[in-house]
Protein backbone atom coordinates (compact mmCIF):
# COMPACT_ATOMS: atom_id res chain seq x y z
CA UNK A 1 0.00 0.00 0.00
CA UNK A 2 1.20 3.22 -1.05
CA UNK A 3 1.07 5.49 1.57
CA UNK A 4 2.05 9.56 2.06
CA UNK A 5 0.86 12.72 4.79
CA UNK A 6 -2.62 13.23 2.81
CA UNK A 7 -2.68 17.13 2.06
CA UNK A 8 -6.18 18.61 1.64
CA UNK A 9 -7.80 16.97 -1.67
CA UNK A 10 -7.20 13.58 -0.14
CA UNK A 11 -8.22 14.84 3.19
CA UNK A 12 -11.59 16.02 1.98
CA UNK A 13 -12.27 12.45 0.58
CA UNK A 14 -10.58 10.99 4.06
CA UNK A 15 -13.08 13.19 6.55
CA UNK A 16 -16.59 12.96 4.69
CA UNK A 17 -16.45 9.12 4.45
CA UNK A 18 -14.67 8.49 7.83
CA UNK A 19 -18.67 7.94 9.80
CA UNK A 20 -17.01 8.01 13.42
CA UNK A 21 -15.61 11.85 12.56
CA UNK A 22 -18.36 12.93 10.98
CA UNK A 23 -20.86 11.43 13.95
CA UNK A 24 -18.52 13.39 16.05
CA UNK A 25 -18.45 16.98 14.08
CA UNK A 26 -22.02 16.32 13.98
CA UNK A 27 -22.67 16.04 17.82
CA UNK A 28 -20.35 17.80 19.22
CA UNK A 29 -18.11 20.42 17.03
CA UNK A 30 -20.54 21.81 14.98
CA UNK A 31 -20.06 24.74 16.25
CA UNK A 32 -16.19 25.03 15.22
CA UNK A 33 -15.61 27.88 17.71
CA UNK A 34 -12.62 26.39 19.51
CA UNK A 35 -8.91 26.11 17.76
CA UNK A 36 -8.62 22.61 19.25
CA UNK A 37 -11.06 21.14 17.04
CA UNK A 38 -8.87 21.17 14.53
CA UNK A 39 -7.79 18.23 16.70
CA UNK A 40 -10.22 16.09 15.38
CA UNK A 41 -8.92 16.29 11.65
CA UNK A 42 -5.96 14.29 12.14
CA UNK A 43 -4.86 13.90 8.52
CA UNK A 44 -4.37 17.69 8.27
CA UNK A 45 -0.75 18.53 7.49
CA UNK A 46 0.57 20.50 10.20
CA UNK A 47 0.67 23.53 7.63
CA UNK A 48 -3.30 23.03 7.61
CA UNK A 49 -3.60 22.77 10.82
CA UNK A 50 -2.67 26.32 11.45
CA UNK A 51 -4.77 27.67 8.92
CA UNK A 52 -7.62 25.62 10.52
CA UNK A 53 -6.90 27.12 13.94
CA UNK A 54 -6.82 31.02 12.25
CA UNK A 55 -9.75 30.05 10.25
CA UNK A 56 -12.17 28.51 12.26
CA UNK A 57 -15.14 30.09 10.16
CA UNK A 58 -13.83 28.01 7.37
CA UNK A 59 -14.56 25.06 8.11
CA UNK A 60 -18.36 24.31 7.53
CA UNK A 61 -17.06 25.56 4.34
CA UNK A 62 -14.39 22.62 4.17
CA UNK A 63 -16.71 19.79 5.55
CA UNK A 64 -19.47 20.98 2.49
CA UNK A 65 -16.55 20.89 0.20
CA UNK A 66 -15.76 17.27 1.32
CA UNK A 67 -19.20 15.70 0.83
CA UNK A 68 -20.03 18.02 -2.26
CA UNK A 69 -16.33 16.44 -3.84
CA UNK A 70 -17.13 12.91 -2.92
CA UNK A 71 -20.49 12.76 -4.53
CA UNK A 72 -19.82 14.94 -7.21
CA UNK A 73 -16.98 12.37 -8.49
CA UNK A 74 -19.27 9.17 -7.85
CA UNK A 75 -21.74 11.31 -10.23
CA UNK A 76 -19.21 12.19 -12.39
CA UNK A 77 -17.94 9.07 -13.35
CA UNK A 78 -20.98 7.02 -12.71
CA UNK A 79 -21.54 5.64 -16.61
CA UNK A 80 -17.48 4.45 -16.25
CA UNK A 81 -16.10 1.83 -15.82
CA UNK A 82 -13.45 3.80 -13.05
CA UNK A 83 -16.86 5.30 -10.91
CA UNK A 84 -14.57 6.81 -8.69
CA UNK A 85 -15.86 4.26 -5.84
CA UNK A 86 -12.48 3.68 -3.68
CA UNK A 87 -13.00 7.07 -1.96
CA UNK A 88 -14.91 4.68 0.26
CA UNK A 89 -11.90 3.20 1.17
CA UNK A 90 -10.52 5.69 2.78
CA UNK A 91 -8.21 6.56 4.54
CA UNK A 92 -6.68 3.38 3.30
CA UNK A 93 -6.23 4.66 -0.42
CA UNK A 94 -6.10 2.22 -2.93
CA UNK A 95 -3.37 3.27 -6.07
CA UNK A 96 -6.05 4.34 -8.17
CA UNK A 97 -5.95 7.42 -5.95
CA UNK A 98 -3.02 7.48 -3.88
CA UNK A 99 -0.43 7.17 -7.10
CA UNK A 100 -0.30 9.88 -9.47
CA UNK A 101 -2.62 8.29 -12.19
CA UNK A 102 -4.92 9.82 -14.55
CA UNK A 103 -7.51 9.40 -12.23
CA UNK A 104 -5.58 11.17 -8.72
CA UNK A 105 -5.00 13.97 -11.22
CA UNK A 106 -9.35 14.59 -11.77
CA UNK A 107 -10.42 13.95 -7.94
CA UNK A 108 -6.95 16.39 -6.66
CA UNK A 109 -8.41 19.19 -9.77
CA UNK A 110 -11.61 18.63 -8.43
CA UNK A 111 -11.53 18.72 -5.08
CA UNK A 112 -9.30 22.18 -5.43
CA UNK A 113 -12.36 23.76 -7.67
CA UNK A 114 -15.20 22.49 -4.68
CA UNK A 115 -13.12 23.91 -1.81
CA UNK A 116 -12.85 27.61 -3.62
CA UNK A 117 -16.20 26.82 -5.00
CA UNK A 118 -17.55 26.49 -1.11
CA UNK A 119 -16.02 29.45 -0.03
CA UNK A 120 -16.57 31.69 -2.53
CA UNK A 121 -20.56 30.94 -2.53
CA UNK A 122 -20.06 31.20 1.76
CA UNK A 123 -18.99 34.59 0.91
CA UNK A 124 -22.07 35.99 -1.02
CA UNK A 125 -24.42 33.86 1.30
CA UNK A 126 -23.07 35.75 4.51
CA UNK A 127 -22.16 32.94 6.13
CA UNK A 128 -18.10 34.05 6.66
CA UNK A 129 -17.82 37.02 8.61
CA UNK A 130 -14.33 36.89 7.28
CA UNK A 131 -15.61 37.68 3.78
CA UNK A 132 -18.60 39.28 1.69
CA UNK A 133 -20.17 39.55 -1.50
CA UNK A 134 -16.92 40.41 -4.58
CA UNK A 135 -16.07 43.88 -5.55
CA UNK A 136 -17.95 45.07 -8.43
CA UNK A 137 -16.59 43.53 -11.70
CA UNK A 138 -13.96 45.69 -13.25
CA UNK A 139 -15.45 45.06 -17.15
CA UNK A 140 -17.39 47.89 -17.84
CA UNK A 141 -20.94 47.76 -17.84
CA UNK A 142 -23.02 47.73 -20.43
CA UNK A 143 -26.06 50.34 -21.76
CA UNK A 144 -28.59 47.85 -20.87
CA UNK A 145 -27.17 47.36 -16.97
CA UNK A 146 -25.31 48.29 -13.96
CA UNK A 147 -23.10 46.26 -11.91
CA UNK A 148 -24.85 45.72 -8.27
CA UNK A 149 -26.24 42.50 -6.25
CA UNK A 150 -24.19 40.02 -4.64
CA UNK A 151 -21.47 37.86 -6.51
CA UNK A 152 -20.39 34.90 -5.57
CA UNK A 153 -16.53 35.87 -4.13
CA UNK A 154 -13.94 34.20 -6.25
CA UNK A 155 -11.29 36.09 -5.33
CA UNK A 156 -11.74 35.01 -2.07
CA UNK A 157 -12.14 31.48 -2.67
CA UNK A 158 -9.52 31.07 -4.17
CA UNK A 159 -7.28 32.41 -2.14
CA UNK A 160 -8.43 30.71 1.08
CA UNK A 161 -8.85 27.72 -1.19
CA UNK A 162 -5.62 27.54 -2.46
CA UNK A 163 -4.08 28.14 0.89
CA UNK A 164 -5.63 24.70 1.75
CA UNK A 165 -4.66 23.05 -1.17
CA UNK A 166 -1.06 23.49 -2.24
CA UNK A 167 0.84 24.41 1.59
CA UNK A 168 1.26 20.50 2.17
CA UNK A 169 2.83 20.12 -1.33
CA UNK A 170 5.18 22.69 -0.89
CA UNK A 171 6.84 20.03 1.80
CA UNK A 172 9.12 17.58 0.89
CA UNK A 173 7.20 15.06 3.34
CA UNK A 174 3.72 15.04 1.11
CA UNK A 175 5.50 12.75 -1.49
CA UNK A 176 8.39 12.51 -4.43
CA UNK A 177 9.04 15.85 -6.05
CA UNK A 178 7.33 14.61 -9.26
CA UNK A 179 3.89 13.51 -7.96
CA UNK A 180 3.83 17.24 -5.80
CA UNK A 181 4.22 18.92 -8.87
CA UNK A 182 2.05 16.61 -10.21
CA UNK A 183 -0.49 17.84 -7.68
CA UNK A 184 0.42 21.61 -7.51
CA UNK A 185 -0.44 21.55 -11.19
CA UNK A 186 -3.34 19.81 -11.03
CA UNK A 187 -4.43 22.45 -8.46
CA UNK A 188 -3.79 25.09 -10.45
CA UNK A 189 -5.92 23.31 -13.15
CA UNK A 190 -9.11 22.82 -11.39
CA UNK A 191 -8.75 26.69 -9.87
CA UNK A 192 -8.51 27.87 -13.76
CA UNK A 193 -11.79 25.88 -14.69
CA UNK A 194 -13.88 27.15 -11.33
CA UNK A 195 -12.89 31.01 -12.74
CA UNK A 196 -13.61 29.73 -16.16
CA UNK A 197 -16.89 28.60 -15.00
CA UNK A 198 -18.11 32.15 -13.85
CA UNK A 199 -21.52 33.10 -15.36
CA UNK A 200 -23.20 37.01 -15.26
CA UNK A 201 -26.74 36.61 -13.88
CA UNK A 202 -29.13 39.46 -13.53
CA UNK A 203 -32.35 41.22 -12.28
CA UNK A 204 -34.65 42.81 -13.89
CA UNK A 205 -35.92 46.26 -12.94
CA UNK A 206 -39.04 48.32 -13.85
CA UNK A 207 -42.52 48.70 -14.68
CA UNK A 208 -44.34 45.91 -14.25
CA UNK A 209 -41.42 43.79 -15.20
CA UNK A 210 -40.56 45.60 -18.36
CA UNK A 211 -36.62 44.98 -17.41
CA UNK A 212 -35.77 48.37 -19.03
CA UNK A 213 -32.97 48.36 -16.05
CA UNK A 214 -30.81 45.07 -14.88
CA UNK A 215 -28.62 45.04 -12.15
CA UNK A 216 -26.18 41.90 -12.89
CA UNK A 217 -23.19 40.42 -10.97
CA UNK A 218 -21.39 37.22 -11.07
CA UNK A 219 -21.88 34.20 -10.45
CA UNK A 220 -20.21 30.37 -10.29
CA UNK A 221 -21.85 28.03 -12.34
CA UNK A 222 -22.70 24.62 -10.54
CA UNK A 223 -20.02 22.09 -9.57
CA UNK A 224 -22.00 19.61 -11.74
CA UNK A 225 -20.54 21.99 -14.97
CA UNK A 226 -16.94 22.28 -13.33
CA UNK A 227 -16.63 18.42 -12.98
CA UNK A 228 -17.81 18.04 -16.55
CA UNK A 229 -15.32 20.41 -17.96
CA UNK A 230 -12.81 18.38 -15.99
CA UNK A 231 -13.74 14.89 -17.14
CA UNK A 232 -13.38 16.35 -20.51
CA UNK A 233 -9.45 17.40 -19.29
CA UNK A 234 -8.89 13.86 -17.46
CA UNK A 235 -10.09 12.14 -20.98
CA UNK A 236 -7.10 14.05 -22.88
CA UNK A 237 -4.50 14.35 -19.92
CA UNK A 238 -0.70 14.24 -20.37
CA UNK A 239 1.38 11.45 -19.29
CA UNK A 240 3.89 13.19 -17.84
CA UNK A 241 8.34 12.71 -16.89
CA UNK A 242 10.05 14.70 -14.49
CA UNK A 243 13.35 15.54 -16.67
CA UNK A 244 15.92 18.66 -16.30
CA UNK A 245 14.86 21.31 -18.88
CA UNK A 246 17.54 23.93 -18.54
CA UNK A 247 18.86 24.37 -14.83
CA UNK A 248 16.14 22.55 -13.36
CA UNK A 249 13.68 19.69 -13.68
CA UNK A 250 10.27 20.14 -14.82
CA UNK A 251 7.23 17.73 -15.58
CA UNK A 252 7.18 17.83 -19.59
CA UNK A 253 5.80 14.95 -21.62
CA UNK A 254 6.68 11.83 -21.94
CA UNK A 255 6.43 11.80 -25.68
CA UNK A 256 9.16 13.79 -26.77
CA UNK A 257 7.23 14.83 -30.15
CA UNK A 258 4.29 15.74 -28.13
CA UNK A 259 2.73 19.62 -27.70
CA UNK A 260 4.21 21.10 -24.44
CA UNK A 261 2.06 20.68 -20.92
CA UNK A 262 -0.34 23.49 -20.96
CA UNK A 263 -1.96 25.34 -17.71
CA UNK A 264 -5.14 24.08 -18.73
CA UNK A 265 -4.20 20.62 -19.49
CA UNK A 266 -4.19 17.75 -16.61
CA UNK A 267 -0.90 15.55 -16.32
CA UNK A 268 -0.19 12.64 -14.90
CA UNK A 269 2.54 10.28 -14.11
CA UNK A 270 1.66 6.49 -14.09
CA UNK A 271 -0.68 4.82 -16.25
CA UNK A 272 -3.94 3.58 -15.43
CA UNK A 273 -5.32 -0.29 -15.50
CA UNK A 274 -8.52 -0.74 -17.47
CA UNK A 275 -10.69 -1.14 -14.61
CA UNK A 276 -11.98 -4.26 -15.91
CA UNK A 277 -11.28 -6.67 -13.47
CA UNK A 278 -10.33 -6.67 -9.98
CA UNK A 279 -6.91 -5.98 -9.19
CA UNK A 280 -5.85 -4.59 -5.82
CA UNK A 281 -2.19 -3.70 -6.84
CA UNK A 282 -3.43 -1.33 -9.92
CA UNK A 283 -6.74 -0.06 -7.15
CA UNK A 284 -9.34 -1.97 -9.68
CA UNK A 285 -12.36 -2.95 -8.42
CA UNK A 286 -13.04 -4.29 -11.85
CA UNK A 287 -17.04 -4.01 -13.60
CA UNK A 288 -18.35 -7.35 -12.96
CA UNK A 289 -22.32 -7.07 -11.26
CA UNK A 290 -21.75 -3.32 -12.90
CA UNK A 291 -25.07 -1.85 -14.36
CA UNK A 292 -24.60 -1.56 -17.97
CA UNK A 293 -26.78 0.21 -20.91
CA UNK A 294 -27.35 -2.36 -23.56
CA UNK A 295 -28.95 -0.10 -26.35
CA UNK A 296 -26.01 2.89 -26.02
CA UNK A 297 -22.94 2.79 -27.87
CA UNK A 298 -21.13 5.50 -24.99
CA UNK A 299 -19.09 4.47 -21.75
CA UNK A 300 -21.79 3.03 -19.97
CA UNK A 301 -22.82 0.50 -22.99
CA UNK A 302 -22.84 -3.16 -21.94
CA UNK A 303 -20.07 -3.53 -24.69
CA UNK A 304 -17.77 -1.41 -23.20
CA UNK A 305 -18.12 -1.26 -19.62
CA UNK A 306 -18.29 -5.46 -19.55
CA UNK A 307 -14.95 -5.22 -21.25
CA UNK A 308 -16.71 -8.52 -23.82
CA UNK A 309 -17.44 -10.32 -21.02
CA UNK A 310 -21.19 -10.05 -21.58
CA UNK A 311 -23.90 -9.59 -19.84
CA UNK A 312 -26.78 -10.80 -17.94
CA UNK A 313 -30.27 -9.84 -17.97
CA UNK A 314 -33.02 -9.67 -15.50
CA UNK A 315 -36.40 -7.87 -14.29
CA UNK A 316 -37.11 -5.40 -11.89
CA UNK A 317 -40.37 -4.28 -10.71
CA UNK A 318 -40.87 -0.75 -9.75
CA UNK A 319 -44.07 1.29 -7.73
CA UNK A 320 -43.74 4.76 -8.34
CA UNK A 321 -46.52 7.85 -8.04
CA UNK A 322 -48.52 8.43 -11.28
CA UNK A 323 -51.19 10.80 -12.30
CA UNK A 324 -50.80 13.23 -9.93
CA UNK A 325 -53.80 15.61 -9.75
CA UNK A 326 -53.23 19.26 -7.76
CA UNK A 327 -56.26 20.00 -5.91
CA UNK A 328 -57.47 23.65 -5.11
CA UNK A 329 -56.02 24.53 -2.29
CA UNK A 330 -53.60 23.36 -1.97
CA UNK A 331 -52.89 19.21 -2.15
CA UNK A 332 -52.13 17.03 -4.46
CA UNK A 333 -52.91 13.35 -5.10
CA UNK A 334 -51.27 10.95 -6.92
CA UNK A 335 -52.02 6.84 -7.71
CA UNK A 336 -49.59 4.12 -7.49
CA UNK A 337 -48.30 2.54 -10.49
CA UNK A 338 -46.26 -0.55 -11.19
CA UNK A 339 -43.78 -1.52 -14.23
CA UNK A 340 -40.97 -3.55 -15.26
CA UNK A 341 -38.07 -2.93 -16.47
CA UNK A 342 -35.22 -4.91 -17.72
CA UNK A 343 -31.57 -4.49 -16.27
CA UNK A 344 -28.20 -5.94 -17.59
CA UNK A 345 -25.25 -6.05 -14.99
CA UNK A 346 -22.17 -7.35 -16.65
CA UNK A 347 -20.07 -10.79 -16.01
Amino acid sequence: MFTMKFHMDLFLLTFIVNANSIGQIKSKFIGWNQTNHCKLLDTLAHDQLQLCRRNLELMHSIVHAAKTTKNTCQNTFGDMRWNCSSVEKAPRFTPDLAKGTRESAFVFSLAAAVVSHSIARACSSGELPSCSCAPAPAEQAGPDFKWGGCGDNLRYGLQMGSAFSDAPMRNSRSGSQPFRLMNLHNNAVGRQALIDAQETNCKCHGVSGSCSVKTCWKGLHDINHIAMNLKSKYLSATKVIHRHVGTRKQLVPRELDFRPVRESDLVYLISSSDYCTHNEKHGSLGTQNRQCNKTSNDSGSCNLMCCGRGYNAFTERIVERCQCKYHWCCYVTCKRCERTVERYVCK
